[in-house]
C-alpha cells in the first residue's frame, strides 16, 4: 500500500478551512498538520490552490447488476463514481432478481467485492411477502445500510401496498427504513383522467401525474407509521414544496428520528425543461415546477432536507428516445452530483462547506456510518482533491455511464475533479484510473 503525501492544500472539513499537509498511510488518514516531512518513501501530491474534501457518500443510487447489465454494472457506474468525487454508495434492491433474500443480498455485495472500485453497501428490498426474510437483515445491521420500501410506483412485486404489511415492517426493523413516498392510487387516477383529456402524452405531463399531492400523501403516511412505532425514517428524494412541513430543523441531525433526502436533479431543472429535454428528465418522483426547486433550496439550505444524492438510474438511450408512456424513468447522474454542487457554490447558491456537510459528513450521520465521510486522523482516506479554477464540460467522449449519455451533455462546471482516494488508495488522478485496489464493504456503528 502506497503513502501519500498531500502538501499545501486547503482542507474543507467540519465546516472550516483549513490549510496545510495530510498523511495518507495503510487506508488511513495518518495525519493532519500545517507542515508534514517524512523520511520514508512517498508519493508526494501538489494541492495548492485546490481544495480537499471528504468523498461523496451517495445514499441511493441504482447500479442494475445483477440482471440488468446491459444498463449498467457496478463496475462501470463506480468507475463513473470515483470520477466524480463519489468514495462510496449504497445501492438499491430494485435489479433482477430483486434483493428479497439474504442470499439474493449477499450476492450482490460479493459482486461489488470483486469489481466495485467505490466503497459500497446495499438496502434489503421489501415486497407484499417477504416480511421474514426483512427480518433477518435486524441481526446484520452493522453490515447493512437498511432497509427499502417503494411505497409507491415501482414495478412488480417491489411495490408494498399492504397497510398491514407496512405496520409491520416499521414495527419490527431495527435498520433505517428508506421510503421511496408516492402514492399509487393517486397517480392512476391522474394518468387515467389525462389519457380521456389528450390524445398523447407528453413528457411535461409527467409532473402533472405525479403531483406534489400524491408525493405529500405517501411521504405524510410513512412519517405516520414511523412515530406510531419509533421507527428510524429516511425518506427519499424530497421534491416539493408541500412535503417540506414534514421535516424540521430545530434538533440535531444525529437526535432525528424522521430525516429527509433532497437529489441533484430536483435542485437543478425545474418542469420548464421538459421542452427541451423531454424524456431525459422523466424520473419519479418527477422533476414539477420552479417554485418546487426553490423551496428545495430553501429547505437544504436550513437544515430541513439533511442530505444530498443522485438516484442515479441510468436506461439505455432507445429506452428514452420513445414515447413518454413508453419512456422509462431514471436519470444517470452519479459521476456529475459533485461538480453540479461545485457549480452552485461558484454561483454563491450555497457554500463549499455545506457540500461536504450535506454530501459527506449528514449521510454518515444518518447512517451511522463507521469511520467515513470526515477528515479525521485514524479514518479511512476517502478524499476528492478540487480544483476550482479549471473548468471541465460535459461530452460524450467523458461520460463514463455504460448507458453512455447524460441530462447534462454540453453543461460546462466551472471545477475538475483532480484526484480521488478510495481507502487511501489513489483510484482516479488527472484523468487516469489505478484499478489495483477496490473498494471496500461500509460498516456502521449501530
Amino acid at each position: 500500500m502506497r503513502t501519500y503525501l498531500i502538501k499545501d492544500t486547503c482542507i474543507v472539513n467540519e465546516g472550516k478551512r483549513i490549510y496545510g499537509d495530510i498523511l495518507l498511510k495503510d487506508e488511513r488518514i495518518e495525519k493532519i498538520a500545517d507542515s508534514i516531512n517524512v523520511k520514508e518513501k512517498c508519493i508526494e501530491i501538489n494541492g495548492n490552490h485546490q481544495f480537499l474534501l471528504p468523498g461523496v457518500i451517495d445514499d441511493q443510487v441504482h447500479f442494475r447488476e445483477p440482471g440488468l447489465t446491459q444498463k449498467a454494472t457496478i463496475y462501470s457506474e463506480s468507475k463513473a463514481a470515483v470520477a466524480g468525487g463519489v468514495t462510496s454508495f449504497m445501492e438499491m434492491p430494485n435489479t433482477n432478481p430483486p434483493a428479497f433474500t439474504q442470499n439474493l443480498l449477499e450476492d450482490k455485495y460479493n459482486i461489488a467485492k470483486q469489481t466495485s472500485l467505490a466503497n459500497y453497501s446495499f438496502f434489503m428490498g421489501t415486497s407484499n411477502d417477504n416480511y421474514e426474510e426483512v427480518m433477518q437483515t435486524n441481526k446484520k445491521k452493522n453490515e447493512i445500510c437498511g432497509i427499502k420500501i417503494f411505497m409507491g410506483s415501482s414495478t412488480g412485486n417491489l411495490l408494498v401496498d399492504n397497510a398491514l404489511v407496512l405496520d409491520k415492517i416499521f414495527a419490527g426493523s431495527e435498520l433505517l427504513i428508506a421510503t421511496h413516498c408516492e402514492e399509487e392510487r393517486m397517480i392512476k387516477e391522474n394518468l387515467e383522467r389525462i389519457r380521456k383529456e389528450k390524445k398523447e402524452l407528453l413528457p411535461s405531463d409527467h409532473p402533472i401525474i405525479r403531483n406534489e399531492e400524491e408525493c405529500f400523501e405517501s411521504s405524510f403516511k410513512a412519517i405516520q407509521f414511523a412515530k406510531k412505532h419509533n421507527s428510524r425514517l429516511h425518506i427519499l428524494h424530497i421534491s416539493t414544496e408541500k412535503e417540506l412541513q414534514l421535516f424540521t430543523n430545530l434538533i440535531p441531525l444525529e437526535d432525528k428520528k424522521i430525516t429527509a433526502e433532497v437529489c441533484v436533479h430536483h435542485l437543478h431543472f425545474t418542469g420548464d425543461d421538459y421542452k427541451r429535454l423531454g424524456n431525459q428528465i422523466k424520473c419519479n418522483p418527477a422533476i414539477k415546477s420552479p417554485n418546487n426547486k426553490e423551496a428545495l433550496w430553501k429547505a437544504l439550505l436550513d437544515g430541513r432536507l439533511d442530505v444530498i444524492a443522485t438516484d442515479h438510474a441510468p436506461h439505455l438511450w432507445e429506452e428514452k428516445n420513445v414515447s413518454y408512456e413508453k419512456a422509462h424513468a431514471g436519470l444517470p447522474l452519479v459521476q456529475h452530483s459533485l461538480s453540479l454542487m461545485l457549480h452552485y457554490v461558484k454561483e454563491e447558491k450555497i457554500s463549499l462547506e455545506m457540500i461536504v456537510e450535506r454530501m459527506s459528513h449528514a449521510v454518515a450521520k444518518c447512517f451511522q456510518i463507521k469511520e467515513r465521510g470526515f477528515i479525521r486522523e485514524g479514518y479511512f482516506a476517502d478524499l476528492v482533491l478540487v480544483d476550482m479554477n479549471q473548468s471541465t464540460t460535459v461530452t460524450k467522449e467523458n461520460i463514463l455511464y455504460k448507458c453512455g449519455w447524460s441530462p447534462l451533455e454540453n453543461f460546462t462546471f466551472p471545477a475538475t475533479i483532480k484526484n480521488t482516494f478510495v481507502n487511501g488508495h489513489l483510484v482516479y488522478g488527472n484523468s487516469m484510473f489505478n484499478e489495483s485496489k477496490l473498494g471496500e464493504r461500509i460498516l456502521f456503528n449501530r
